[in-house]
């Protein structure tokens, strides 16, 4: 099947699109990257222009080869890998979008998830899919689509209309309107998806008013999705494969054995440990999804989510002021010896996993007059670690291997005092990739899967360097007090309905 020697990897994220071409050793040789406008039409509502992300997306792409010197044929393989949960809906015969994409993080189908709830449904939603009811995922957003967009419902009954997330609606465009598929990581983000049957489930669509005409084929993540159209490139090169972004870093980070785990720190951050054949059921609102799925085999992971991990160093920037750049938070963590006491817990939006508090809000505990900017900053970092142990406490509880080591990447991942924090807190090894750009290797190392660029796993794992390790070093006692520390912190930031809740 193959042509050429490079993959070619679309990184469609929340804020911009970037291309990346990879080498046969996995080696970046170019990458181009265009940030677009998020839209708010209303509060809480959050969508993107889905033409800009298209356009963007090939533009990226054509640059990205331009820029490598090589030519269309010799890019053996495309690998997509995308923003999850984001909606669109378009015409099947004009391939025009009839709304803007609705974005993961948009909070408008909250009341109609408070509904099924009440209605008794989330156990059967959790049992089925892995997921919670909330308006993080698509489905919601799908039916919100559907009702909202005058005659859309009869449209998709009819057989007109096409949905898919990020990664299918590229897919359908790259193929100039031949394919409408989506791979089982991303149509396990649905709340329509059976995780354990590998299929789209009718009694689900019905509770959410789905019309099943609407969905989208799932293939395996290594799979031979289509061929570009001709007018995009000056060769049609192969779509071979797609993943969901965090799921990608996973795969990215070589993360293939039972018991291994990533953990990615951008604005927030998002943890998953490979449970192997075993989907999990999470007793501590850890989410169950698929890792990735190859020749019908499905690896699952839990899944574990914190809401603020590099936006509390931002607010400390562009909220109070104390710092003029994210990078200094490094610097001013190491001009003290300890945090002096402060304590973060960052829930500027509520508390993600494994506490699901969305009431609660941002605390600042045990200020006194010797504590000062240098303080805030390395209590910041902290909460990153904190919130990371939690994670890695409800894994493990919730019958999880326990990591032999945690593999780190995204943009706060560069920061060394945060590597060393980390590995004292987990008690574990805290492993840094030579490439940070995980998510768009785990696409291209699941196109070159697909079309023999690389053979199997191991060869993958092979290609995976370490770039530096952090090993624990912080004394037994001193860990526990900080981590009691924590847990008095969380526990006054708790919102009164968390513990009504329990």
């Amino acid at each position: 099947m193959m042509a050429g020697t490079h993959i070619l990897a679309i990184d469609q994220g929340t804020t911009s699109t970037r291309s990346l071409i990879f080498d046969s050793q996995a080696k970046r040789v170019a990458a181009a990257q265009r940030e677009f406008e998020q839209l708010y039409p209303e509060p809480g509502w959050v969508e993107h222009d889905p033409e800009v992300i298209w356009r963007d997306t090939l533009a990226t792409a054509r640059e990205a080869i331009a820029t490598s010197g090589l030519r269309a044929a010799d890019i053996a393989a495309i690998g997509i890998t995308n923003q999850r949960e984001t909606t669109l809906v378009w015409d099947r015969r004009t391939g025009e979008t009839i709304h803007h994409a609705i974005v993961w993080q948009d909070r408008r189908t909250a009341e109609r998830c408070q509904q099924l709830k009440a209605a008794g449904a989330e156990p059967m939603v959790r049992e089925r899919t892995g997921l919670l009811l909330d308006p993080y995922f698509s489905g919601t957003k799908l039916a919100w689509i559907l009702d909202h967009v005058p005659g859309a419902r009869a449209r998709a009954e009819r057989g007109e209309l096409a949905f898919g997330t990020i990664d299918s609606f590229l897919l359908w465009r790259l193929t100039g309107g031949q394919v409408h598929a989506t791979d089982v990581t991303n149509a396990a983000r649905t709340l329509l998806f059976d995780i354990r049957r590998g299929c789209w489930d009718a009694e689900l669509c019905r509770l959410l008013d789905v019309p099943m005409a609407l969905l989208p084929e799932v293939h395996d993540n290594a799979h031979l999705y289509g061929v570009t159209a001709p007018d995009l490139f000056d060769a049609a090169i192969p779509i071979a494969g797609m993943a969901g972004d965090q799921q990608a870093a996973l795969f990215g980070q070589a993360c293939f054995t039972r018991g291994s785990a990533k953990s990615t720190y951008g604005t927030g951050c998002f943890m998953l440990l490979n449970t192997g054949e075993e989907a999990l059921r999470s007793a501590n609102r850890l989410l169950t999804t698929p890792a990735y799925r190859l020749g019908g085999r499905t690896t699952y992971a839990l899944e574990g989510s914190i809401f603020a991990a590099g936006a509390a160093v931002k607010w400390l920037r562009d909220g109070l002021g104390v710092i003029t750049h994210a990078s200094q938070s490094h610097d001013m963590a190491t001009q003290v010896p300890d945090s002096h006491g402060v304590y973060m817990v960052p829930a500027f939006v509520g508390l993600g996993a494994p506490h699901w508090d969305p009431d609660a809000r941002a605390s600042i505990h045990g200020l006194t007059f010797g504590a000062g900017a240098a303080h805030l900053a390395r209590a910041a970092l902290e909460a990153v670690g904190y919130q990371t142990l939690d994670l890695i406490e409800a894994m493990v509880a919730d019958g999880g291997a326990r990591p032999a080591a945690m593999r780190v990447d995204g943009g706060m991942a560069a920061n060394d005092w945060l590597g060393q924090f980390l590995a004292d807190l987990l008690e574990m090894p805290v492993e840094r990739p030579g490439d940070l750009e995980t998510t768009a290797r785990g696409a291209a190392f699941l196109a070159g899967l697909a079309v023999g660029l690389w053979s199997d796993l191991p060869e993958l794992a092979a290609l995976w360097s370490r770039a530096r390790c952090f090993m624990p070093a912080m004394a037994q006692d001193k860990r526990d007090v900080l981590v009691a520390g924590w847990h008095d912190a969380l526990r006054r930031t708790l919102s009164a309905s968390h513990f009504a809740g329990e």
